[in-house]
């Protein structure tokens, strides 16, 4: 697999648009920061380390929804694997006039585009949800 975020986030996507309450992928750290930041912005209900069947390591994530309708609306992958996208902090994007966060990669760990201005850093940009 190439881009196990962008995967990560279309089987998010896929699971809202078929009204699934949970979604599973394959675990890393790199994807369990990014659900972290997810859970903190109040875009899923959260998500659970576990294992499939052969005994790999899963993320069971808790998909949220407000009356019948998914919270996250929109995922977009902003940085991929073939064109990585780097920001400093004052030119960090905020979607939708500041209604939507981009989950950023920073020195300081992954965070939300607040926190990484808040900070004064700047990094990858992974991904712009809302």
């Amino acid at each position: 697999m190439n881009d196990p975020i962008g995967d990560m986030l279309t089987r998010i996507r896929n699971a809202q648009l078929r009204g699934k309450q949970n979604v599973s992928t394959p675990a890393s750290k790199l994807r369990a920061w990014v659900l972290d930041v997810l859970a903190d912005e109040g875009y899923i209900r959260g998500y659970e380390k576990g294992a499939d069947k052969n005994g790999h390591p899963t993320l069971e994530i808790a998909l949220r929804y407000y009356e019948g309708t998914p919270v996250i609306r929109e995922v977009k992958r902003v940085s991929k694997p073939g064109r990585r996208v780097y920001m400093s902090a004052s030119d960090l994007p905020s979607p939708r006039q500041g209604l939507g966060v981009s989950i950023v990669s920073t020195p300081k760990g992954v965070m939300s585009d607040q926190s990484a201005r808040a900070a004064n850093v700047g990094g990858e940009v992974l991904c712009t949800v809302f």
